[in-house]
C-alpha cells in the first residue's frame, strides 16, 4: 500500500468523523452545556437574590426588635406610672378615711365628754340637795325646785 492513499484515506474518514460530530453529537453536547451554563447562572442569581433577601430581613427583625423595644419601655413606663398613680390615689384615700375616722371619734369623744359633764351635773345637783337637807335638816321637794336644780346644772 502507498502512504499517500493511507494518509488521505485517514484524511477523509477523519473528515467523515468531524462532519459526524458536528453534526449529531456537538449539538447536544452544547444544549447540555448551555443548560448546564444557565442552571448555573439561575443558581449565582438565586444566591444573589437570597443573600440580598437575608440582608433585607436582617435589617427588619432589627427595625422589629427596635420597635419591640421602645413599645416596651413605653408600656413599663405607662405601668410606673400607674402605679404610682395608684399609690397617691391609696395615699389620698387613706388620708380621707384616716380624716373620716378621726372626725368621727372626735364626735364621739365630744358625745362622752358631753354625758359625763350631765351625769356630773345630776350628781352636783343630788349632793346639793342633800347638803342642804342636812344643813335645813328637812326635805325639799325635788318637784318644787326642778327649776332652781336645772340652772344650777347648767351654770356647772
Amino acid at each position: 500500500m502507498n502512504i499517500n492513499l493511507t494518509l488521505i484515506a485517514q484524511a477523509i474518514s477523519f473528515a467523515i468523523l468531524i462532519w459526524f460530530t458536528t453534526k449529531f453529537v456537538w449539538p447536544y453536547l452544547l444544549n447540555a452545556i448551555e443548560t448546564r451554563q444557565k442552571t448555573i447562572a439561575d443558581g449565582l442569581a438565586a444566591a444573589e437574590r437570597g443573600k440580598q433577601e437575608l440582608e433585607v430581613a436582617t435589617q427588619r427583625s432589627a427595625e422589629v426588635v427596635n420597635d419591640a423595644k421602645q413599645k416596651a419601655t413605653s408600656i413599663i413606663a405607662q405601668a410606673e406610672k400607674r402605679a404610682s398613680e395608684i399609690v397617691e390615689e391609696a395615699k389620698a384615700n387613706a388620708k380621707t378615711e384616716g380624716d373620716r375616722i378621726i372626725t368621727g371619734a372626735k364626735a364621739e369623744i365630744d358625745q362622752e365628754v358631753n354625758r359625763a359633764k350631765e351625769g356630773l351635773r345630776q350628781q352636783v345637783s343630788t349632793l346639793a340637795i342633800a347638803g342642804a337637807e342636812k344643813i335645813l335638816r328637812k326635805e325639799i321637794d325635788a318637784k318644787a325646785h326642778a327649776d332652781l336644780l336645772t340652772s344650777i346644772a347648767n351654770e356647772l
